[in-house]
């Protein structure tokens, strides 16, 4: 995605108006954070919302906005970095960083109710491949086209299009020729040709073929759905899943005949997307087994990859790490609308506070570490904050 400018073609200014929809207590927490001292003083613009713009005690700190305004100006941070000719948002954020960008937005859009970032998923829809040299969202990595062929089903299911679950459906087939028995007796790849199977590929695959099972029909669906269980089937065997109910980052594949965990990092988002597979797995064909393996990779995750209640990995430098943590609350809440538990929503709270409290940079650009301090801001970045932020908001 090189040439692109950041904040291209958008206006950095929000219009005033802005102010009073978003709340008085919006405007007074971003000047405390600012260093503004408030000393009864009348503030024009903001008066004029009504309301206290203090507790409800009359003293004190003003209360913090709503997770859905929270949201609201994470979004409205976030489309800074998008680009409305190619349909992308500037660097460091990638190709794959971009398709989680468009489940954000679906996600947001649902659970607030605003729909005025319809038009931005249209338009990646319809710029994005140009601008990047692809067809129909398919490159050289299988994790990228599920990446994208997820954001359709997305987009798909908040807009009814046809032509986004068509596209997912297109992008699942290529992914599918992947499939190979000659290495760890299955799976795909990660990269064509031929290159490492590991997790994310696979967990992405799964997901992709259970979501497709439950959104179509006859042999269309029965066939999304025999996909879905052979995945399954196979990478539960394959030993990616360790004693500690984690999944590591793939296969070692030495003696293909006999591949085995390689013991590399348990990343946030491995232990994400699984959950979301799982679930749709179960909608489709409702195995008794599939919630509790799901629940249990989800509490091994929120036992041992924090730190005080707030998720961490290993590593958020670079260009793919700091996306990896929303991923893996997004789906968490995914598992939450099936099989309720109050420790995921304490989970979800924990974060978002935290991640407003402690990692909020200038005009609410969040950064990669949710404990804090805040460190840099991008569109990678913003998006796995959001992803957080929209998870409260769902379980309100």
């Amino acid at each position: 995605m090189t040439g692109l400018k950041q904040k291209d073609g958008i206006a950095t200014e929000r219009p005033r108006s802005s102010i009073c929809a978003l709340g008085r207590s919006v405007v007074l927490n971003r000047m405390a954070r600012q260093g503004v001292v408030l000393l009864g003083l009348c503030i024009p613009g903001v008066a004029s919302c009504g309301g206290s713009g203090s507790s409800p005690g009359g003293g004190g700190s003003p209360a913090p906005p709503s997770y859905s305004q929270q949201a609201t100006l994470g979004v409205q941070a976030l489309q800074l970095w998008y680009s409305q000719s190619s349909g992308l948002y500037a660097a460091p954020s990638g190709w794959w960083n971009a398709a989680n960008a468009m489940t954000v937005l679906a996600n947001y859009s649902k659970a607030t109710g605003d729909k005025q970032y319809l038009s931005v998923i249209a338009n990646t829809f319809s710029n994005a491949n140009k601008a990047n040299g692809t067809t129909n969202f398919i490159n050289a990595y299988d994790d990228d086209e599920g990446w994208w062929a997820l954001a359709w089903i997305d987009a798909s299911d908040l807009t009814g299009t046809q032509a986004y679950l068509t596209m997912a459906e297109t992008i699942f087939a290529d992914i599918a020729t992947e499939w190979d028995t000659t290495t760890c007796g299955g799976g795909v790849w990660w990269q064509k040709p031929n290159n490492y199977k590991n997790a994310i590929a696979n967990e992405l695959f799964l997901a992709v073929a259970a979501s497709l099972a439950n959104r179509t029909t006859g042999s269309a669906s029965a066939s999304y759905l025999a996909w879905a269980q052979k995945e399954w089937a196979w990478f539960k065997a394959s030993g990616m899943i360790n004693p500690q109910s984690l999944v590591n980052d793939g296969l070692t594949s030495t003696n293909p005949s006999a591949c085995a965990n390689n013991g590399q990092t348990t990343w946030s988002y491995n232990q994400g997307v699984i959950l979301g597979g799982l679930v749709e797995l179960y909608k489709a064909n409702k195995d008794p087994a599939l919630l509790p393996q799901a629940q249990a990779i989800a509490s091994a995750g929120i036992a041992k990859l924090t730190a005080h209640g707030i998720l961490v990995d290993p590593a958020v430098s670079g260009g793919d790490a700091p996306q990896f943590k929303g991923v893996f609350v997004r789906n968490l809440v995914v598992l939450y609308n099936v099989s309720a538990n109050a420790q995921y929503k304490t989970f979800v709270d924990a974060n978002a506070n935290s991640i407003w409290t402690n990692d909020q940079g200038p005009k609410e650009e969040f950064g990669a570490s949710w404990q804090g301090p805040f460190d840099s801001a991008d569109a990678t970045r913003q998006t796995s904050a959001l992803d957080v932020l929209v998870a409260a908001i769902e379980l309100q």
